[in-house]
């Protein structure tokens, strides 16, 4: 197929499907924290505008959690199937790092997903409060195994290699390694910030076409905030995980940075704009800022790392797509940060929910999120190549011995099928944001019979029997004479 490889494919397969799966994990776990906090809200201040949007954003997390569920199915054969290799030599530490994931937080959100969905009219508001928040301890616990197996590939420690298999030897070096903690912030953030984009685009829209009301404006309102304090936030922590990265992985950073070799006693520029040349071994077209790189990177003014000169050329990641996908995540990180200012300024002058302009960059802005999310995984797992455990196992001895045939009517397969079920998922969760939050309706008499809210224990006590005495004493004869014959 157009001249890959068996490894090409089966790295296009997994990048193609982990692309999916990643965006609908990062929405639920902002959203299911959102719901907490518009539930939490409503319980301290009964306000109506709280209960509609959260049965709004309830029904839009249920569809985006079914999704992820088989998107991350899909993600657990392959790796069986795929990378058979890795998981014989690895498995040992990977499989019960992924095991734990499911042991601790999809039964944690499967116990509680039922209640949070269905429970509104059926439990009290505080065990629906409480299983609300259950699922969204479940999102987070769920991250933190995930990124745990995950930056364990990047910076692996707390292993021993014993008959050519790795094996654990300190369980809590693996799971809590050197790039962990500054993953696990990085991401959950992002999932944060993606969901305060997505809601303020949603909240934007509806403004646009001019429905306006309390649910609306407090949406985007709420959105706005979030936008404004966690995006600085976000880029200081991604400052703590170039640090990091600089450390562990300097072959990463010298591709992220589009950066070749050191010249003796001079800082290093940061480079603006860029197209990394792999054969030439030199950035065409630089355009940097002097000595910036060197204080970003390094916190000195003349402090220097690594070059791509400084690996062998089959240990060096592939810069033109690491330069800008890099570049894509830094780009959209600061336009979020000058949303969330230019929101500050509208909300003091009260123009917050009536300027058109930032309405429509509020909307634009919706799927940013995703996209830097996109941006910021391409950026760290083709930075990792040609390793699949850093430095331990390369990507061409993990791969599964597979054809390229084989592998291409897979990929073939899985790209229909997946953009006609996630196509059609994405176009339903479209349609219930353009339909926008509605009246939901509270201390609703459940109505009894099968299929209600509330189901008799004997099918003739469903039956209308009247509001007055005599329709009473009628329908209660007739009931009796019922039961006799």
């Amino acid at each position: 197929m157009f001249g890959l490889s068996a490894l090409d494919l089966a790295r296009i397969q997994f990048a193609f499907t982990m692309s999916f799966h990643i965006l609908f994990p990062a929405v639920t776990i902002g959203l299911a924290s959102y719901l907490a906090v518009l539930e939490m809200s409503w319980l301290r201040t009964r306000r109506q505008v709280y209960v509609d949007l959260y049965h709004f954003w309830l029904k839009i997390f249920a569809v985006m959690f079914g999704m992820g569920v088989v998107s991350g199915i899909v993600m657990a054969y392959q790796i069986g199937t795929n990378w058979s290799y890795m998981s014989e030599f690895a498995g040992s530490i990977m499989g019960p790092v992924l095991a734990y994931e499911v042991l601790t937080a999809f039964f944690l959100e499967a116990g509680f997903l039922g209640v949070m969905l269905f429970g509104w009219n059926r439990v009290g508001p505080q065990l629906h409060f409480v299983a609300t928040c259950m699922v969204a301890i479940g999102t987070l616990i769920s991250a933190t195994w995930i990124l745990a197996a995950n930056s364990w590939m990047q910076t692996p420690q707390g292993y021993a290699i014993e008959g050519g298999r790795m094996v654990p030897a300190d369980w809590l070096a693996i799971v809590f390694n050197p790039s962990f903690p500054f993953r696990l912030m990085h991401m959950v953030v992002a999932a944060y910030l993606t969901t305060a984009l997505i809601v303020g685009a949603v909240g934007a829209w509806q403004l646009l076409r001019r429905r306006d009301n309390p649910a609306v404006r407090k949406m985007l309102s709420m959105a706005m905030w979030m936008l404004l304090i966690v995006a600085p936030i976000q880029a200081v922590i991604g400052d703590f995980h170039g640090l990091n990265t600089a450390e562990h992985q300097p072959a990463k950073l010298a591709a992220m940075e589009g950066h070749w070799q050191n010249e003796p006693g001079e800082a290093i520029p940061l480079l603006l704009f860029g197209i990394p040349d792999m054969e030439a071994e030199r950035t065409r077209y630089a355009v940097g800022i002097p000595r910036l790189g060197s204080i970003i990177l390094t916190h000195s003014w003349d402090g220097q790392f690594p070059g791509l000169k400084d690996f062998p050329k089959d240990e060096r990641p592939n810069s033109l797509i690491v330069f800008w996908s890099f570049r894509l995540m830094v780009g959209l990180g600061l336009l979020m940060i000058a949303l969330g200012l230019w929101s500050l300024l509208l909300r003091r002058g009260g123009q917050l929910f009536t300027k058109r302009l930032f309405l429509r960059a509020a909307l634009w802005m919706g799927p940013a999120g995703l996209v830097a999310i996109l941006a910021g995984w391409v950026t760290t797992e083709v930075g990792r190549q040609p390793w699949v455990v850093y430095g331990v196992l390369r990507t061409a001895d993990a791969v599964s011995p597979h054809g390229a045939p084989a592998l291409a009517l897979t990929l073939a397969i899985f790209v229909v099928a997946y953009f006609f079920v996630f196509g059609a998922g994405t176009a339903y969760v479209l349609r219930l944001m353009r339909k926008g939050p509605q009246h939901f309706a509270l201390n609703r008499a459940p109505e009894g019979g099968p299929g209600e809210d509330r189901t008799p224990m004997r099918p003739l006590s469903a039956a209308d029997v009247g509001n007055d005495d005599e329709g009473t004493a009628e329908g209660a004869g007739d009931a009796a004479d019922g039961e006799r014959s």
